[in-house]
């Protein structure tokens, strides 16, 4: 009987235990895939913002030109008035 159970035991752990460690591997490759792709997005997120430096000059020069057309515009209202 001790010989039956056994391997009727060994079978049993076979059968759930060999498909376990096979799905586990195959989570486990999936997410190193995964690990890789989001470092590659990482890299290539940061070429296309703009850079703190970059916004401060583009949005010094918009406010300048602002500022020469507020200056035309109340010439204008005066001229007129």
């Amino acid at each position: 009987m001790d010989e039956v159970t056994g391997m009727i035991w060994n079978a049993v752990l076979s059968l759930i235990v060999a498909p376990l460690v096979i799905i586990i591997g195959a989570q486990v490759k999936e997410l190193r895939r995964i690990d890789i792709l989001l470092n590659r997005t990482r890299e290539e997120l940061g070429k296309d913002y703009v850079s703190k430096m970059e916004m401060d000059i583009s949005l010094a020069r918009i406010m300048s030109a602002i500022d020469r057309l507020s200056q035309k515009v109340d010439r204008l209202f005066e001229e007129r008035n």
